[in-house]
C-alpha cells in the first residue's frame, strides 16, 4: 500500500529537483523560487521559525504590519495559513530534538556559480527551512496516492480497481496536479483531505447503518479540507450537503473570516435546509419525483444566489464579488480591471482544447464514458443499489463544469476521472463481462494500451531539466537590503512584492493574495503606474498609501499574453478617458523626473523613489 506513496513522493520530488536544482540553490535563490502567492505563504512560515519562540511568531503573523502597510492585519484570518503554522511548529520541534540529541540536520557547502558570479552557500537536509517545508508537502501528497489506491479499491470492490486509479493518475499526472512545480499553493495542503472526505462519503453511502465514528471522520476531513484553501467552499458547493455546523466552525477558526460567512456555500447550506424542511409541506405527494427534483433544484439555485447577494449586502462584504464577475465574464463578456486581472491569466481561462485530447490518448476518457453508459443502463434496475456510484457520476459532472469554465480546476476533474476508471473492475457493473473474460486479463490489457501514451507523458516530465536563476531579481533584493531603511515601504507588481516581503523583509502595500476587496482596491492604485494616467495623479495616490519606493517592471508594460491583456489595454477598459495617451510606465522608463527619482536600474527592474511633496 505504501509503495505507491513512496513512488509518488519520489516522482514529484525528482520533478521538482530536476526543474530547479533546488538542493544546490542558496537560501535567497530558494526563496525567489517561491514566486507570487508561494513566496507570500512561505514568508509566514519563515517568520514563525525565526521568532524567539513559536508563540512570538504566531503573535507576529496575527499582528502583521509588513503585508499591507500601514494596516495591522491578522494574516491567519486572511490567508488560510494553518498549514504554515503547523509546519513551523513541527520544524521547531524537529530541530530542537535533533540539536538536543546532537544529530546534524543539514549539510552545507559552497557552490561556485561561474560567469563572474559570487559563490553562495547551499544547505541540504531537513534542517534547511525551505527543504523541510517542501519535503513535508511532498510527503503529504505521497500519502494521498495510497488513499487513491484504497479509494479505487473500495469503490470498485477490487484491488485491480485501485491499481487502475493509481496508474491512470501517473499516466495523466501533468493534468492531475501542479504540486511538483508549485508546492506551497493551498491546494497542495487541501486536496489530499478532499480525497479522504470523498472516500469516507463513499463508505457512508454504502453501509446500511451509519456509525458516529464515520461521521466524525467525515467532519474532520471536511474541516482539514476547508481550512487551508479559500476556494474549498466552491468545491463543497458541488456536493450540496448539509454541513452548516462545520462551515460555522471554520468561520470561527478563521477568526471570523467574512468571506466564509457570506459565501455561496454558506447560502447554499441555508437554502438546502429550508428546502428539506418545507418541501414535504409545500409540495403535494402525488407530484412525480422528477418534477419535485426540478422544482427543488430551481429553488436551490435561485435561493442560493439571492441569499448570497442579500448577506453580502447586509454585512457589507465584497471580498468574493470577483467570483461572480469572473462568471459574468465567461458568459456575457463582462469586463473590469479586477476581472481582467483574472481572466487574462491562463489558469483562469476556459479549459484548453488539448486537454480532452490528452484524456483520449491515454484512454482515460473513453473508459470513463463506457462506465457512464453502463451506470445509466443500470439505473433502470434499482437506483438505491448504486447510490455511491451515482454520487460519483454526478460529482464528476460537477467537476467537469468547473474545469471547463476555469482551467485551473481541472485538478479536481482529472483525479476523479481516474477514480471513476476503477469502476471498469466493478462486478456490480461489469459482472456480465467477467463471465466471459478474466478481470485480470481485461485490466492488464487496458493498462498496456494506456501505457503507450502514459509512459511517453511520464518520460516528457522526467526529461524536464533546468536550474533556477533570476539574477536581476537577486540584484534588486540585495540592493534593497543594503541601500534602503528597514521601514522603507515598497509597491509594485504582486509577484515581486511577495519576494520583497519574504527576502528583504520590507513593508509592502500590495501582494498576490487577491481575494480581499480592500487589497484589490490597493492593487488597482499601485498598478496605475501601467495606466495612461498623468504621473502627478499616480504619485499623489501612492503617497496616500505611504509608499517610499516603486518597483517598475518594463515587461509588464509591454507583455501581452493575448489580445486585450497588456496592462495598458486593461487600463483602457477601466479608464477610457485617458486611452490614446502614452502609458506612464513607458514614460517612466525613459525619464522618471520630475515626479519620481530613479535610484536603481537593471535589465528587468527600475526602482523609483517617491519624493515627499
Amino acid at each position: 500500500l505504501f509503495t505507491f506513496a513512496l513512488i509518488f513522493q519520489w516522482h514529484i520530488t525528482t520533478l521538482f529537483e530536476n526543474d530547479r536544482h533546488f538542493s544546490h540553490l542558496s537560501t535567497l535563490e530558494r526563496e525567489m523560487a517561491f514566486r507570487t502567492e508561494m513566496g507570500l505563504y512561505y514568508s509566514y512560515f519563515k517568520i514563525i521559525i525565526e521568532a524567539p519562540s513559536f508563540w512570538n511568531g504566531l503573535y507576529a503573523i496575527m499582528n502583521d504590519r509588513l503585508t499591507e502597510y500601514p494596516l495591522v492585519i491578522n494574516t491567519l484570518q486572511r490567508f488560510n495559513l494553518y498549514p504554515e503554522v503547523v509546519l513551523a511548529s513541527w520544524y521547531r520541534i524537529y530541530t530542537a530534538v535533533m540539536d538536543f540529541l546532537g544529530v546534524p540536520t543539514k549539510m552545507c557547502w559552497t557552490v561556485n556559480r561561474g560567469k563572474d558570479l559570487s559563490p553562495v552557500e547551499s544547505c541540504e537536509g531537513w534542517g534547511d527551512p525551505a527543504s523541510f517545508y517542501v519535503a513535508v508537502i511532498f510527503l503529504l501528497n505521497g500519502l494521498m496516492m495510497s488513499l487513491f489506491f484504497i479509494y479505487g479499491t473500495y469503490l470498485s470492490g477490487s484491488r485491480l480497481g485501485g491499481l487502475i486509479t493509481v496508474m491512470c493518475y501517473f499516466f495523466n499526472h501533468g493534468e492531475c496536479t501542479r504540486v511538483m512545480w508549485t508546492p506551497p499553493l493551498r491546494e497542495s495542503f487541501s486536496y489530499p483531505f478532499l480525497v479522504l472526505q470523498m472516500l469516507l462519503l463513499t463508505y457512508i453511502l454504502r453501509i446500511p447503518n451509519v456509525n458516529k465514528g464515520s461521521l466524525i471522520a467525515l467532519c474532520v476531513s471536511n474541516i482539514f479540507f476547508m481550512l487551508p484553501w479559500q476556494f474549498a467552499q466552491f468545491v463543497l458547493l458541488t456536493q450540496v450537503r448539509p454541513y452548516s455546523p462545520l462551515h460555522f466552525l471554520c468561520f470561527i477558526l478563521m477568526f471570523g473570516n467574512s468571506m466564509l460567512l457570506t459565501s455561496y456555500y454558506a447560502a447554499s447550506l441555508v437554502v438546502i435546509w429550508g428546502i428539506l424542511e418545507l418541501s414535504p409541506r409545500v409540495f403535494k405527494r402525488n407530484r412525480s419525483q422528477v418534477c419535485l427534483w426540478v422544482i427543488e433544484g430551481c429553488a436551490w439555485l435561485v435561493g442560493t444566489v439571492t441569499l448570497k447577494y442579500l448577506t453580502s449586502l447586509a454585512f457589507g462584504v465584497a471580498d468574493d464579488a470577483h467570483i461572480g464577475n469572473i462568471l459574468k465574464a465567461k458568459f456575457i463578456g463582462y469586463k473590469d480591471f479586477d476581472t481582467l486581472m483574472y481572466t487574462c491569466a491562463a489558469e483562469f481561462d476556459f479549459m484548453e482544447k488539448e486537454t480532452p485530447i490528452r484524456y483520449i490518448k491515454t484512454l482515460l476518457l473513453p473508459i470513463v464514458l463506457v462506465v457512464f453508459v453502463v451506470i445509466v443502463k443500470k439505473l433502470n434496475i434499482n437506483i438505491f443499489c448504486f447510490l455511491q456510484v451515482i454520487y460519483h457520476a454526478l460529482q464528476l459532472l460537477a467537476y467537469g463544469v468547473l474545469a471547463i469554465l476555469i482551467m485551473r480546476l481541472k485538478l479536481f476533474l482529472t483525479p476523479h476521472l481516474c477514480v471513476m476508471a476503477s469502476l471498469v473492475c466493478s462486478k456490480q457493473l461489469f459482472g456480465w463481462l467477467f463471465c466471459k473474460i478474466q478481470p485480470k486479463t481485461l485490466v492488464f490489457a487496458i493498462l498496456a494500451l494506456m501505457a503507450i501514451e502514459g509512459s511517453a507523458n511520464l518520460q516528457t516530465q522526467w526529461n524536464i531539466m533546468g536550474e533556477f536563476s533570476n539574477l536581476p531579481q537577486e540584484e534588486l533584493l540585495e540592493w534593497i537590503q543594503v541601500n534602503t531603511r528597514q521601514d522603507a515601504v515598497f509597491a509594485g507588481a504582486m509577484p515581486t512584492m511577495a519576494s520583497v516581503k519574504l527576502s528583504a523583509l520590507r513593508p509592502v502595500v500590495n501582494h498576490p493574495h487577491y481575494e480581499d476587496a480592500g487589497l484589490r482596491a490597493r492593487t488597482k492604485i499601485v498598478y496605475s503606474m501601467y495606466s495612461r494616467k498623468p504621473a502627478k495623479e499616480v504619485k499623489k495616490e501612492l503617497i496616500k498609501l505611504g509608499v517610499n519606493y516603486y518597483i517598475l517592471e518594463e515587461s509588464l508594460c509591454v507583455s501581452r499574453k493575448k489580445p486585450g491583456c497588456s496592462m495598458p489595454e486593461i487600463w483602457d477598459v477601466e479608464d477610457p478617458a485617458n486611452s490614446g495617451r502614452i502609458p506612464l510606465c513607458t514614460l517612466m522608463s525613459q525619464d522618471s523626473r520630475p515626479y519620481f527619482i530613479t535610484v536603481f536600474e537593471n535589465s528587468n527592474y527600475r526602482v523609483l523613489k517617491i519624493p515627499n511633496e
